[in-house]
């Protein structure tokens, strides 16, 4: 039961982090100067599934307080700069979307779209640190709880947040070249492929440091799965950069979304069946069960998810459904 709910958690936030990633990956790049109409056009052609997509960090959250309250607990405690980054994020990224029609000066309008950027890349970085951050360990205190946030500040969780950064700008570019009017097509894609080397050096970069951290090779139960992590990131990257010189945009995205969603179950099965490693002694860590709630709890919980989750999954079908195809009505080239 507790394998179930911790892989139902870690699919709602996988999905979240895939969807996510484009809303805050074209948010990124709203900083590249462009004019107004473009910023526009970028904002348009993620605005109707904006709101639907933080529905599954709705759920994730969810699943995380009802199904693991300890975990929950000692996440929060342990590592609450990048929640509280990553939920303050969230927050303006959402308000800078709303809010940004509202005035009609074109300077109320830029400031707006500099909030959204902010938030972009507080989101990004805040999920990019707890990932690491959970890869990396957490040190203990004298009672059995996780002791301050100190742990988060080093060289390794720093290149994790950077490099989750950039697969979530790619990402962005990506999926505008779904979207774009066809004219607007090649600028997107000559953004999404030049962005893929800066991507590639970060993963490197965090494989490098992860490799050399004694904390994270302290932490990881399955070093194998660990390995395969910035592999397969790699990989994706690199399929979808060859995917978008030769125009196969659904081909670029599924690439970009896989690498997106890889770290979640990937860093899950690295920690199995642990989830909360102690630095200071690997055998004492929370383990999944420890962290779950009683098994009544999760019976409970889960009779409520069997309706709501084929409903969620039915929604973002629908929403992908309905706003299918470009922002000028045109079909786009998918394979």
């Amino acid at each position: 039961m507790e394998l179930a709910w911790y892989a139902l958690l870690g699919l709602f936030f996988a999905t979240y982090l895939v969807l996510g990633g484009y809303d805050y990956g074209v948010g990124l790049l709203l900083a590249r100067g462009a004019t107004p109409e473009a910023r526009r056009a970028a904002l348009n052609a993620v605005g109707p599934f904006f709101l639907g997509n933080e529905v599954w960090l709705v759920a994730a959250v969810g699943i995380l307080f009802g199904a693991f309250p300890t975990l929950e607990g000692e996440l929060l405690s342990g590592c609450y700069p990048a929640v509280l980054a990553a939920l303050a994020g969230v927050v303006l990224v959402t308000a800078g979307v709303q809010l940004r029609s509202r005035p009609r000066g074109g300077a109320a309008r830029a400031g707006w779209d500099r909030v959204v950027v902010a938030g972009s890349v507080l989101a990004a970085l805040g999920w990019g640190a707890l990932l690491g951050g959970l890869l990396q360990g957490v040190p203990p205190g004298g009672d059995g709880h996780v002791a301050g946030v100190g742990h988060l500040l080093t060289p390794f969780v720093a290149a994790a947040a950077l490099a989750l950064l950039a697969l979530v700008a790619v990402q962005g570019a990506t999926f505008l070249t779904l979207r774009l009017p066809a004219s607007d097509v090649p600028s997107a894609a000559r953004l999404a492929r030049g962005l893929v080397p800066a991507a590639l050096t970060a993963v490197a970069t965090a494989a490098v440091l992860g490799l050399l951290s004694d904390r994270v090779r302290a932490a990881v139960g399955r070093p194998a799965v660990a390995v395969l992590l910035p592999l397969a990131l790699v990989a994706a990257l690199l399929v979808a950069r060859a995917a978008l010189r030769r125009g196969r945009a659904g081909v670029a995205f599924a690439a970009t979304s896989a690498a997106l969603a890889l770290p979640a179950p990937l860093i899950g099965a690295a920690l199995w069946p642990r989830v909360l490693v102690s630095t200071a002694d690997p055998a004492t860590a929370l383990t999944v069960a420890d962290a779950a709630a009683s098994g009544p709890t999760l019976a409970l919980l889960g009779w409520l998810a069997l309706p709501l989750v084929p409903a969620l999954l039915g929604f973002q079908a629908m929403c992908w459904w309905v706003f299918r195809g470009r922002t000028d009505g045109r079909a786009p080239v998918y394979w």
